[in-house]
């Protein structure tokens, strides 16, 4: 019997509560984009990502569906399940957790996107796909260590992936697509290189993160990961009562996010910022204003405040913001402070 990992409880990370709450937010708001976390190397990025994972309830999935189709979401099912269905065959369901697939470095196109049996369509008439990477992540999070050391074309396949919730495999003339819905999280040390700007942009938020300088976190860091090494089971359960409530903040959030609508001046403070900022496109301004409800949600509240606003802006913005070769991206936080405190103050 293959014996279950025990991870370490989100609850217990010390610190960095962006990294924290830009997970929470994509958790309960998947269309902001994804997360890209930038920093050192021993700043609990990974663990942060595979804890997160853990706190999420089991899904119903279609027993014995490659792509683990989520029943609960018809628009979203493989050609399989949705003909199972059509044909009025009852679907078998069993639970499944969400779990972290982890990207490797030197995976190919096809290790990513899956293959198409090409002679198997041409001499049998049906299409017989090999899933790869992306076949698996249906449902769960997609992590990607050392983003930055990917070929170009893999990231983009990555990020177009995401952005359409959709898989398109095509091979001689042969095309196949599948359901590819998932949270997709990066990771990079900027020392070993950076993304291209346009890569850069598809991430919906961007986190810097780097070890704790305060001397009393530091240590209980440190005191933490001594005492989990020692015996997971027992301290991961001196935290059942924290990991519980950061449980029950994501089922409340869920369902405050589905009936929450961008009032116009949200609309309007985020356009007045991207615009202030310089900040090219529109995406800027769609992940700003999904950021924010996100974050009220998460707050367990039905109305947007400046401080939504201002915690959505520092995430969102900076990566997307024109600069020179060699510089680093960097935002004016008092100027942003600025417009959206004149714009809540007016409302």
């Amino acid at each position: 019997m293959k014996e279950e990992i025990v991870v370490y409880p989100f609850s217990a990370i010390v610190g960095q509560q962006d990294m924290k709450d830009a997970l929470l937010a994509n958790i309960i708001y998947p269309s902001i984009g994804g997360v890209l976390i930038r920093g050192e190397k021993g700043t609990a990025k990974s663990t942060t990502v595979r804890a997160a994972a853990d706190l999420l309830p089991e899904r119903k999935v279609m027993k014995g569906c490659i792509f683990r189709c989520d029943i609960s979401d018809p628009r979203n099912l493989c050609e399989s399940c949705r003909e199972k269905i059509a044909t009025g065959e009852k679907p078998v369901l069993e639970y499944s957790r969400m779990r972290v697939v982890e990207l490797p470095l030197c995976a190919t196109e096809d290790r990513v996107a899956g293959t198409l049996d090409i002679e198997h369509a041409i001499t049998r008439g049906v299409k017989k796909f090999e899933p790869g990477v992306l076949a698996m992540a249906n449902g769960n999070i997609l992590y990607v260590d050392e983003v930055n050391l990917l070929d170009d074309h893999i990231v983009d396949l990555l990020l177009d992936a995401a952005a359409m919730g959709v898989n398109f495999v095509e091979r001689e003339g042969i095309s196949y697509a599948h359901p590819a819905r998932f949270l997709l999280v990066g990771t990079m040390n900027p020392e070993e290189g950076d993304l291209r700007p346009q890569l850069l942009d598809r991430f919906g938020l961007v986190v810097d993160v780097e070890g704790e300088k305060d001397n009393r976190e530091r240590s209980e860091i440190v005191k933490r990961r001594l005492e989990f090494e020692r015996d997971p089971v027992a301290f991961c359960t001196s935290f059942q009562v924290e990991q519980q409530a950061v449980r029950d903040q994501i089922i409340r959030a869920k369902q405050i996010i589905a009936e929450l609508r961008p009032d116009d001046l949200l609309i309007n403070t985020a356009v007045r910022i991207s615009l202030s900022l310089g900040v090219d496109g529109h995406r800027s301004d769609i992940t700003l204003v999904k950021a924010a409800l996100a974050f009220a949600a998460l707050d367990g509240r039905k109305e947007v405040n400046s401080t939504d606003v201002l915690k959505a802006a520092g995430l969102s913005l900076p990566h997307r913001m024109r600069r020179r070769p060699f510089e680093e991206s960097t935002m004016d936080i008092t100027s942003v402070r600025g417009i959206i405190e004149s714009c809540y103050q007016v409302s």
